[in-house]
């Protein structure tokens, strides 16, 4: 099985390009969804959470409030690296069980990982192939604006804390293009993804 990444920077356009992957026939993981699962009551990393930053993340329900615990780690390199070394191991482990489920089930296939910080964490060189979803800081600054309803300023803030895109280019196989029309972007998905197609047979997990 071809084990491929996908990442970019913030309103890149990742979301479309996995959408689009997983359509034409990629098994498709999403990182952000694993994180979510490493925090969930049954997840690995749900009570070294609350070891660490105290039941004050918790909702009514017993579940961690992702937003109270972002605003924890928000601004505190120190905390964040916490948060990661507990998520991140957890994270790669569903991401490495679910890859041996996709090879066992088609292992001539191609799996994608969807996931922000792929360059950040060191994780791009577990993969055969790396995608980078790029386009121009306006239209990042539009799409956060339009998006999540922030200001100018706030997406500008987010996007300083980011790698820049021009120094994840240096990792990536493939740059797909997400400045102009949907349906450019998804002509530049489906020629990725045929030239990936040439490859697959030639890889195992």
């Amino acid at each position: 099985m071809l084990k491929v990444g996908l990442t970019g920077g913030y309103a890149t356009g990742k979301s479309l390009v996995a959408a689009e992957l997983e359509r034409l026939g990629c098994h498709l993981i999403y990182a952000d969804k694993l994180g979510h699962a490493a925090l969930s009551p049954d997840g690995a990393a749900y009570q070294p959470a609350i070891a660490i930053f105290g039941r004050e993340i918790l909702s009514p329900d017993d579940t961690i409030d992702r937003k109270k615990l972002a605003s924890i780690v928000f601004g505190s390199p120190e905390l964040l690296e916490k948060l990661t070394a507990l998520v991140h191991p957890a994270v790669f482990a569903l991401e490495e069980k679910m890859l041996a489920d996709f090879a066992a089930r088609d292992p001539q296939g191609i799996a994608v990982i969807e996931a922000a910080i792929l360059v950040e964490a060191r994780r791009h060189t577990f993969f055969d192939k790396l995608l980078l979803t790029s386009c121009s800081v306006e239209t990042q600054i539009a799409r956060g604006m339009k998006r999540d309803g922030l200001t100018r300023e706030q997406v500008i803030a987010r996007l300083e804390k980011q790698m820049p895109l021009e120094e994840k280019k240096r990792f990536a196989d493939y740059v797909i293009d997400t400045d102009g029309p949907k349906e450019a972007t998804l002509r530049r998905v489906e020629a990725v993804f045929q030239d990936l197609q040439k490859l697959a047979p030639e890889r195992r997990i």
